[in-house]
């Protein structure tokens, strides 16, 4: 499993021989995700995210993804507080579906097969039979289990239809790298670099038929929404309350593919 998936460290092909007696304690504890200042973001997920979080387009090339920023310096998640708990409004897919994740060799392949896999390294993964089983007596699907399938089956399509969008952004030319610099209440000054937003001048140069076909896709919508979002940036950098070396290194955004 590549370590593009920031928060997953074994994840394995779930299978009744190796898993028929697992179970999942899931709850409300983020520490698995303590150490990451970004996550992906996907389409559906720009209208909550919106109001409380900066989002940004990050990667480069062919990788280019919407990201949620969650801290402005690497290794840092300022929505994390120090009990584990989520200290924002919105939980970003992306985290909700942990331990879980889709595998695929090429997930870009349009007859790709995916394979439901867990990580076995999830504190809350035991044997016991704390919280809730994947597998029956029998040997049969729980409901928990169809219903993680079902999620992420949600977030595979909700992937392809955000690549998809940002494929249309950059055939209109709208994104432009950024960078952003701050003076945190420490007093000291942060730089975060290596993301890309939409150039609003551009956005007005686009021909009425694009405009409209960004429309009638709710992308116009999903634009609006990024560029308001910007205005979240210093808010973030106001939750940062310890100071750090001033040669610290900037925290780059980095795109993470949805699946290894």
């Amino acid at each position: 499993m590549a370590r593009q998936l920031l928060i997953y460290e074994r994840a394995v092909p779930v299978t009744r021989q190796r898993h028929g007696t697992l179970s999942i304690k899931s709850g409300t504890n983020y520490e698995f995700a303590r150490d990451i200042n970004s996550v992906p973001l996907m389409a559906a997920e720009f209208a909550p995210a919106a109001p409380e979080y900066t989002i940004v387009f990050g990667g480069a090339g062919t990788e280019i993804i919407p990201v949620v920023l969650l801290g402005i310096r690497d290794g840092e998640n300022l929505y994390v507080g120090e009990d584990g708990a989520w200290t924002g409004k919105y939980v970003p897919a992306f985290l909700r579906r942990y331990p879980f994740v889709f595998s695929a060799d090429d997930p870009n392949a349009p007859d790709a097969l995916f394979t439901l896999c867990v990580d076995e390294e999830f504190s809350g993964c035991n044997s016991e039979g704390r919280g809730e089983r994947l597998f029956d007596a029998e040997g049969e699907r729980t409901q928990y289990l169809q219903n993680v399938l079902g999620f992420l089956q949600a977030y595979q399509a909700q992937f392809q239809r955000t690549k998809q969008f940002v494929a249309r952004l950059e055939a209109l030319g709208l994104l432009e790298p950024m960078q952003a610099q701050f003076t945190l209440r420490t007093g000291q000054r942060a730089t975060l670099s290596g993301f890309s937003v939409v150039n609003r001048e551009r956005l007005k140069a686009v021909p009425g038929d694009k405009l409209a076909e960004l429309m009638q896709a709710d992308e116009l919508e999903m634009i609006y929404l990024h560029l308001a979002s910007l205005a979240n940036l210093s808010p973030t950098a106001e939750r940062v309350g310890q100071p750090v070396p001033d040669t610290a290194p900037a925290a780059p955004v980095a795109a993470q593919d949805d699946a290894a």
